[in-house]
């Protein structure tokens, strides 16, 4: 386990983890938000897929946090962002996360492409 707050990408690795976390509660705590959006974006089973995303949340943001399986959870991670941000492009067309844009996601994508490839995991 390496919390090395020194290490640049020890942060960036810890950060990709936090920034998860927001998700997972809203996943939890306004169950309606995520779930109209995975209907609206055109999911099979949109309850799977917030129930899906909950857990991957919260076993991606532990093991990024506390460096456990870092290089496959921060690959999978970029994936699933990368996903979450073509969702977002594909209901909203627009690229400015501050008024409903794919930018968000895919910047945390691919700052988690960045912690999988860093070498000193």
């Amino acid at each position: 386990m390496n919390l090395d707050l020194n290490d640049g990408f020890v942060v960036l690795r810890i950060l990709c983890g936090l920034f998860l976390i927001p998700h997972a509660w809203a996943k939890v705590f306004t169950r309606q938000g995520p779930l109209g959006f995975f209907t609206a974006a055109g999911y099979p089973n949109p309850g799977l897929f917030v129930t899906f995303g909950l857990i991957f949340e919260v076993v991606a943001a532990l093991g990024l946090i506390l460096g456990f399986f870092v290089v496959p959870l921060a690959w999978l991670t970029a994936v699933f962002l990368a996903v979450a941000s073509a969702s977002v492009y594909k209901l909203n067309k627009k690229w400015l996360w501050n008024i409903g844009g794919c930018e968000y996601p895919l910047f945390w994508a691919l700052c988690c492409v960045i912690v999988a490839l860093h070498p000193h995991q």
